[in-house]
């Protein structure tokens, strides 16, 4: 009985696809799936750490929730909110990506001419296996103890669901956004990478980080390339 309900839901499911009334010309094989690639796919790809949207029917069922998932990242759940650090492999999309997403959700998800679907993208580590040499882990207030030349932050060991602004005060008495970690997901883990990389003096207290979390600093010759 469960199957057949099952293959009765799948079945219905198709014929209101085959039936959607098309309002846009924005589709995904030409405009939506290079969004994807470019923001998405690092983890939404076949054996990553999430589920795939690199075809049309991988992503064709979850066009509502891409939608919403989108206009979340104005403000992104893992970190790189706008205006609280400056990143280099910010995935945050622009607002027009975000109009061309909603466009395609709302007006009938059209799939496009296969001709348009760019080159599949490469995927390189998101992550080192172990923190690089030079690097700094830092849990709970940490002290800079020499100079040091900060070019990224690895949110290595945080727990799920952690919020918290991690921040640099400067002996000066300045205080600098590092990154601001909301809602966080450990699968979605990845170095953020400063646009430029930000001089530490002496002194720099590094506030924010809980003390059952581990963010290390990147120095700038981490071996980590920005997507």
């Amino acid at each position: 009985m469960q199957r057949i309900l099952l293959a009765i839901t799948l079945f219905g499911c198709a014929q209101a696809w085959a039936h959607d009334i098309i309002t846009t010309p924005i589709t995904f094989d030409r405009e939506i799936l290079r969004i994807i690639d470019a923001r998405c796919a690092t983890c939404h790809h076949s054996g990553g750490p999430a589920f795939s949207l690199t075809t049309y029917k991988d992503a064709r069922p979850w066009a509502e929730a891409i939608k919403e998932e989108v206009l979340a990242r104005r403000m992104p759940p893992w970190g790189a909110v706008k205006g609280f650090g400056d990143f280099r492999n910010d995935q945050a999309l622009t607002e027009e990506q975000l109009e061309l997403v909603v466009s395609w959700a709302d007006g009938g998800v059209p799939e496009g001419e296969e001709r348009d679907i760019p080159p599949a993208p490469k995927f390189d580590a998101t992550a080192p296996d172990a923190p690089p040499k030079g690097s700094v882990a830092v849990s709970g207030d940490f002290t800079v103890k020499s100079d040091f030349k900060l070019d990224g932050l690895w949110p290595q060991k945080v727990p799920d669901k952690a919020s918290f602004q991690i921040t640099a005060q400067l002996p000066d008495g300045s205080l600098e956004p590092l990154l601001w970690i909301q809602e966080y997901k450990q699968q979605w883990g990845h170095p953020f990478l400063l646009r430029e990389a930000m001089d530490l003096p002496k002194g720099t207290v590094i506030r924010g980080i809980p003390k059952d979390a581990t963010v290390t600093l990147l120095p700038p010759d981490a071996g980590l390339a920005a997507k």
